[in-house]
């Protein structure tokens, strides 16, 4: 839309809910464009987006067809041709494309807190209209390669300290972008723009740092690559190497698979009931143990005010030392501001009683995995809290069903499991017992909002989606473990296959203690046909509870895992109780059985209806387990496989498991999947 203030032309992008770049927001832009040359008198061209952002990227949804024109590149150019200076105004976020189109402008105003960035790279692509060309000539070579290798998105405070961004707005963003105009601006062009120099080797330094770090995808070496190049040729070339990269890189699986990710995120966080959501300010956490204190913390991160209850003065001084510890810890990584910190100081409020809780629109329980006494505290904080509050359990394993039973109105109870450590984890599955209401659930996908965590959907189930599924690839590697297979062995080729730790170091990380509990609330109704794999039990049995100890499936003489020799004692002398010869098994043969476990019991989820959708147990091995991204997760690769190699890998889990395997359908499970692009 152009409309006119005075000499100034303003272009406005209006493309609710975001202002995505579309091929009719290019249009519009090339128009609105190409009518300044017909209208004498304008001295300068302001870009700004209507509503709450600037351009909060392309619509992605385009990148996997052939792309319509005008492409942006097209625009852009129409933006250097531009007789007057063109101003980008950029308030709530200009990412992706929406940052590129604002390279392409003469000059960049912005509110402090907007956001910018090219996070091209963690959607398996590369910038293609000009990200890696022309943010090396603002802001230099290093400052570039940490923005376009990481998809890091920064305010434009810190986007003006680096010289992305010339002005900075306290007020209206209109306002003061005409203010701007008004101070006699020129055309600047940026193709003339030299690179300010650098340190070759410091800057290949980072590089490979940066690419290590995105595990040396495709994207992130490619992306590197191009910045790097920029130097090598001017502007114009470089434009159109970068241009051909994009469209190589942008139809690969990869690049499906990563787009495929960030819509099923999108899907995920909907909430699934038409319901309105309670309005929270106050929420007790009743226990201050390590996922207690991170899961108070997020809380009070987010606004909220927080009572942390304990069952005595020595356990709840102690939790509230580690609440304060993850403030400082954050203060000290400028995470926070110590104002900031004040404020989440003044909102957390101690106390060894649970009457306490009495105040709070939801009470949280996070106290250690025994249903009995869960039982207890949820019936007693019943009795203290007002019929309208709500009141969830983060229990990783147990059955909400029977911790409803407990409650009175039950219909305010439901899960929030969140994962460790929970104030860095994204992941939060909001869980539904069979008497959870619409309006429990609707309150749990809004505190996941106001949180900032990626909440998923599932009903009652042993694990929920998440860990049932990752109980089914431990017992495999555990399978493993006796079938010939050593920790690192297994470890290392998960790893390979794009984990981003193996089963067992995930255990020592975690505590072998918490599973070992369960199996031994479990043991007396255990299918006594089911494979058991006595080792975990053992190692727990000598004390060996991992990391927390120093000791585990691995030793930790130096804080750095190596193999143990007690371990492999035990896994010997179990071999010979269970009369199994081992065998060596290759890297393939673990991949295989530790991925068709993973998917098979994905299916029996669909089956079940504890997950809602396949792209919803994608989100959750993704963000929880360290399921590789660029796979899209689980379910997406298990579709686009070949059907043989899938039917293998579940036939090799089967064999592993023995006769209580039960085999879901995989085919019409992936069915939907098979034909998404």
């Amino acid at each position: 839309m152009l409309g006119f203030r005075g000499d100034v032309a303003v272009i406005t992008i209006d493309n609710p809910p975001v202002n995505a770049g579309s091929a009719k927001v290019r249009a519009g832009l090339l128009e609105a464009l190409g009518a300044l040359g017909d209208r004498n008198g304008i001295k300068v061209a302001i870009i700004i987006g209507a509503g709450k952002t600037f351009m909060a990227g392309s619509d992605i949804r385009e990148f996997g067809a052939p792309l319509s024109d005008p492409q942006l590149p097209a625009v852009i150019a129409a933006i250097e041709a531009c007789p007057v200076p063109v101003i980008a105004a950029i308030h709530g976020a200009a990412l992706g494309g929406g940052f590129e189109l604002a390279l392409g402008c003469d000059y960049r105003i912005a509110q402090p807190g907007a956001r910018i960035g090219l996070p091209e790279v963690g959607l398996g692509l590369v910038p293609g209209a000009g990200g890696t060309q022309r943010l090396p000539r603002l802001v230099g070579m290093e400052a570039a390669l940490e923005l376009v290798v990481s998809a890091k998105r920064i305010d434009a405070q810190r986007g003006y300290d680096l010289g992305a961004i010339d002005a900075l707005s306290d007020g209206d963003i209109l306002d003061d972008a005409l203010a701007f105009a008004d101070t006699g601006l020129a055309k600047r062009p940026l193709h003339a723009m030299a690179i300010a120099p650098f340190e070759h080797a410091a800057v290949k330094s980072l590089s490979a740092k940066l690419i290590a770090k995105a595990k040396g995808r495709p994207a992130a070496e490619k992306a590197a690559h191009l910045t790097l190049q920029s130097l090598e040729h001017d502007l114009r070339d470089g434009l159109e190497i970068e241009r051909a990269v994009f469209q190589d890189i942008r139809i690969t699986p990869e690049a499906f698979a990563y787009r495929y990710q960030f819509f099923a995120e999108r899907q995920a966080s909907k909430n699934p009931f038409d319901a309105q959501a309670k309005t929270i300010a106050a929420v007790a956490v009743v226990g201050l143990g390590t996922m207690g204190a991170g899961i108070a913390y997020c809380f009070l991160r987010a606004g909220y005010k927080v009572i942390g209850i304990e069952g005595d003065q020595d356990l709840l001084d102690t939790g509230l030392g580690r609440i304060d510890a993850l403030i400082e810890k954050d203060i000290a990584a400028s995470r926070i501001t110590p104002e900031a910190a004040q404020s989440m100081r003044e909102n957390l409020l101690g106390n060894a009683s649970i009457e306490a809780a009495k105040d709070a629109d939801l009470a949280l329980e996070a106290i250690f995995e025994d249903l009995a006494v869960k039982r207890d505290l949820l019936g007693r904080l019943s009795a203290v809290l007002s019929p309208d509050a709500l009141i969830a359990t983060n229990t990783s394993y147990l059955d909400i069903d029977a911790m409803a039973e407990a409650v009175s109105h039950p219909e305010r109870f439901f899960g929030l499991h969140f994962f460790s450590p929970a104030h860095i984890m994204s992941l939060l599955e909001i869980v539904s017992s069979t008497s959870s209401s619409a309006g429990a659930i609707a309150s749990g996908f809004a505190i996941a909002r106001k949180l900032g965590k990626q909440p998923v959907f599932a009903r009652n189930s042993y694990g929920f989606i998440g860990n049932r599924i990752y109980a089914a690839y431990r017992r495999q590697a555990e399978f493993l473990l006796e079938d010939g297979a050593e920790p690192p062995e297994i470890d290392a080729a998960m790893i390979g296959f794009g984990m981003a730790l193996g089963p067992f170091a995930v255990s020592d990380l975690s505590g072998l203690d918490i599973a070992w509990r369960m199996r031994q609330a479990q043991a007396a109704s255990r299918d006594p046909k089911a494979r058991y794999v006595r080792i975990a039990d053992q190692l727990c049995e000598a004390g060996r509870l991992g990391r927390k100890t120093g000791a585990g499936f691995y030793d930790y003489p130096n804080g750095k895992p190596v193999a143990s020799p007690i371990v492999t004692e035990i896994i010997d002398a179990e071999r010979r109780a269970r009369a199994i010869t081992p065998r060596t098994i290759g890297s393939h043969e673990i991949q295989a059985r530790c991925f068709g476990a993973m998917v098979n019991e994905a299916v029996l989820l669909l089956e079940e209806g504890v997950a809602l959708r396949g792209s919803d147990i994608d989100v959750v091995l993704v963000h929880g387990y360290g399921f590789p991204r660029w796979l899209g997760g689980p379910m997406w690769h298990a579709a686009h496989m070949e059907p043989a190699a899938l039917d293998s890998a579940i036939d090799l889990a089967a064999q592993a498991e023995g006769v209580t395997f039960r085999r879901g359908d995989a085919a019409t499970a992936l069915a939907t999947l098979k034909n998404q692009n």
